[in-house]
């Protein structure tokens, strides 16, 4: 069982039906005892940061997703989902937040007037090392994004892709061992999102050897 974690932050309907749409069944819960017994793990959101983290308080949920990241499940974090798997946040004044991934998570600062806070629309992912997420997709693909925050991991190896915005260059794909995270919305990203989703299905949670990557971003 997929399960699609429920803490109040919305989304939630689109990304069931994008794994619908791959005909796979997946369960909205705001339920440990489901979480813990599910094969595999989605923790989407949009929102802010303050009031995802009382949710997830008051749910009693940030137990649950600390014991499945640490259980090795297969972990998709997405958007919302993505930054407060972070230390902490500055949004809603500086919000702890799961501390899961080390860093913070950093509100964007342009100095060009024509860069628009939130960003909202596609832009391009460039992938730092091969992982298998990115199976059949092509470096500097697009993705949809929605956001005026972004992840910035102390360690740098937690960066798998990075995307260029307001003068900032900012990591768009994290994770370690079984977690992996995207600020990009893969479920509203069409084609493109639903390989990724699809990688993530076919996924055993482990970090494939590095190798060659060519400038598509072919494995030989």
């Amino acid at each position: 069982m997929i399960a699609i974690i429920d803490y109040r932050a919305g989304n939630l309907t689109s990304v069931k039906l994008a794994f619908e749409t791959l005909k796979v069944q997946a369960e909205i819960t705001s339920d440990p005892e489901k979480i813990l017994a599910a094969e595999r793990v989605v923790f989407p959101g949009v929102g802010a940061a303050g009031a995802a983290m009382a949710e997830l308080r008051r749910l009693a949920l940030g137990d649950a997703l600390l014991a499945a990241v640490r259980a090795g499940k297969p972990f998709l974090g997405i958007c919302l989902g993505t930054q407060i798997l972070l230390d902490r946040s500055e949004e809603d004044g500086g919000t702890p937040c799961l501390g899961l991934v080390p860093g913070q998570v950093t509100r964007f600062r342009p100095t060009d007037r024509r860069d628009k806070i939130p960003q909202i629309g596609w832009n391009t992912v460039r992938f730092r090392r091969p992982h298998p997420l990115f199976a059949g997709i092509e470096d500097d693909s697009e993705f949809y994004f929605v956001h005026s925050y972004y992840p910035a991991p102390r360690d740098r190896d937690y960066v798998l892709g990075e995307t260029e915005y307001a003068g900032t260059t900012f990591a768009s794909v994290i994770g370690r061992g079984s977690l992996v995270a995207t600020q990009f919305h893969p479920e509203k990203s069409g084609k493109v999102g639903l390989r990724l989703l699809a990688n993530f299905l076919g996924w055993n949670g482990e970090e494939e050897p590095r190798r060659h990557q060519d400038t598509k971003g072919h494995q030989e």
